[in-house]
């Protein structure tokens, strides 16, 4: 060969490497990197990563991707000490998350973590946080952290006012509720509808969890004299989700139901209703003295039970209470949580005898939602985001579509 032979071209530097206990544990991890990289990224154990980190050859690192599932939680100090080195070698961070507590997180965040991704991937989205990256955006902080935007009070709405309510412990109230306003707040890009979520089930609501939100002393300010309240307070003592859905948490501590009343309860859903499109309340499973409250100021009540006895059972009880006392029972819209599949007739068939028996209509099936929505709730991120695919997702989505057009068709014909 002569010595004008094209010279073999020298390797392309490994730009981008993920770390974890097993990469082959992540394998959408791989298909991705592979897909955003090429060939230009590496994988180093957790044990391997600090001696990596030190070397001249890290460098040329644009970001590593940091795996980690719950199983790796013990290891938090060592996982941390990486993310502190790399970020002393300017590094960029990527936090690819399964199953991780929403606490380890939190930590790992404050530790120098620069964006988040939840696993399994949604697709596209690590190469949407590599793009936020190279963006030069700054940090992702987690929602908690974040310092919630100036509120602001307009009094120009008439909202519509939607409870959510189970009728059997884990029949999927506190899912629904929170994916729902998520839905509405979500269903019109153009022009998003104002939506807030609050959590009126004070003892042990759950809503901050499933949103990755603090619970601010302010709640429980407000709470205790909403007679001096205005809607500058209460959108004051409400956390933002992501820009769009204003949220007041349950209190950071153990209150007893009774810490308001009837009146307070009207004065907080009327509050809300001037300044918000759509208000989605997250009921406790008991009643309370206010219950009557929340159901009277109620456009249409949301009551989710389970193909079970004790559903059964609670629902006939619910039924002859309200029917006794002379309440609005029509208001209430059934939803059968974990309803049987398209395929299970026998399900269908005990689904529409349990209908018949209760005297009742079950307008609303929600399909089961299996390990995606734990796995949400934990990350405290929405269906939509966490698991978009979910039927359990559609079928929510589905149900913000009906509620959102009809509510614009009634706008439309009083205007």
């Amino acid at each position: 060969m002569s010595s004008s032979a094209p010279l073999q071209p020298e390797p392309q530097p490994i730009t981008a490497c993920t770390i974890s206990r097993d990469v082959q544990l992540f394998d959408l991890l791989i298909e991705d990197m592979e897909a955003a990289m090429g060939e230009n990224w590496g994988d180093l154990g957790f044990a391997d990563a600090l001696a990596f980190l030190e070397q001249p050859e890290a460098d040329d690192l644009e970001f590593v991707a940091v795996a980690l599932s719950k199983e790796d939680e013990p290891q938090l100090p060592l996982i941390a000490d990486i993310i502190a080195h790399a970020k002393r070698r300017d590094i960029k961070v990527v936090l690819i998350a399964d199953e991780v507590s929403p606490a380890a997180l939190h930590q790992l965040l404050r530790e120098g973590g620069d964006e988040f991704v939840p696993y399994p991937l949604p697709e596209g989205e690590l190469a949407q946080a590599i793009a936020r990256l190279r963006a030069g955006g700054g940090p992702i902080l987690p929602e908690a952290e974040a310092e919630p935007a100036a509120p602001r009070a307009a009094n120009d709405r008439s909202g519509v006012v939607i409870p959510v309510q189970g009728l059997a412990g884990g029949s999927g109230a506190t899912t629904l509720a929170v994916n729902l306003a998520w839905e509405l707040a979500n269903i019109d890009r153009k022009a998003p509808p104002r939506v807030c979520l609050i959590d009126l089930d004070l003892q042990f609501g759950s809503t901050a969890t499933y949103l990755d939100l603090p619970r601010r002393e302010a709640v429980l300010e407000i709470l205790s004299d909403t007679a001096s309240a205005d809607s500058e307070s209460l959108l004051a003592a409400m956390m933002l989700h992501k820009e769009r859905l204003h949220v007041l948490t349950s209190p950071a501590e153990l209150v007893p139901l009774d810490l308001v009343g009837p009146d307070d309860v009207a004065r907080l859903i009327e509050m809300a209703r001037v300044n918000f499109d759509y208000v989605v309340i997250d009921m406790p499973s008991n009643m309370v003295d206010w219950s009557e409250t929340v159901l009277q100021a109620a456009h249409v009540y949301l009551a989710t039970l389970e193909l079970d006895m004790r559903s059964a059972q609670n629902t006939m009880r619910l039924k002859r209470a309200l029917q006794s006392e002379e309440l609005p029972f029509e208001k209430l819209r059934f939803v059968l949580n974990r309803a049987p599949g398209f395929t299970d007739l026998s399900g269908k068939s005990r689904a529409r005898r349990l209908a018949d028996s209760l005297g009742i209509s079950i307008e609303i099936q929600l399909p089961d939602g299996g390990r995606a929505v734990t796995q949400s709730a934990d990350h405290g991120t929405p269906l939509a985001e966490g698991a978009a695919k979910s039927p359990l997702r559609r079928e929510i989505a589905k149900l913000a579509r009906s509620v959102h057009k009809v509510n614009t068709a009634d706008a439309k014909a009083k205007a």
